[in-house]
């Protein structure tokens, strides 16, 4: 699976989010992932299986964005994505600074020897 593809696939029942933190840290890209906490079926307050404050207490308790979506009007499914994708570009713009400080500081060299092959890693965010 792409690195990317990993930032949208983790998702989780209310229920069983803090049971699966593990499991979304062991497929993440790196220790601390980007997430976004969704309600959905916000258009159908009669069938919610959690309420809103229950699902602002998590989002707070782990400090993430929470939204009330809607599949069926679409109500802030785009700006839930939108947020989920700003905080992956800050993450990549963090990472792209660092490497350039780095480069930097070891003289524009990344210390491998010639014909040497890069270690594969994570990003290091």
């Amino acid at each position: 699976m792409s690195q990317q593809g990993r930032h949208l696939r983790c998702i989780f029942s209310f229920g069983t989010l803090q049971d699966k933190s593990g499991q979304l840290q062991a497929n993440a890209y790196c220790e601390n992932p980007d997430i976004v906490l969704i309600g959905n079926k916000a258009d159908l307050p009669d069938q919610r299986e959690v309420n809103e404050r229950q699902a602002r207490e998590l989002a707070d308790k782990y400090g993430i964005p929470y939204f009330e979506t809607s599949a069926a009007t679409g109500q802030n499914v785009e700006k839930a994505v939108e947020t989920l994708l700003d905080l992956i570009m800050k993450r990549m713009e963090q990472c792209v600074e660092k490497t350039q400080v780095s480069n930097a500081v070891n003289g524009g060299s990344s210390g491998k020897l010639e014909g040497e092959k890069p270690a594969e890693k994570k990003c290091a965010c």
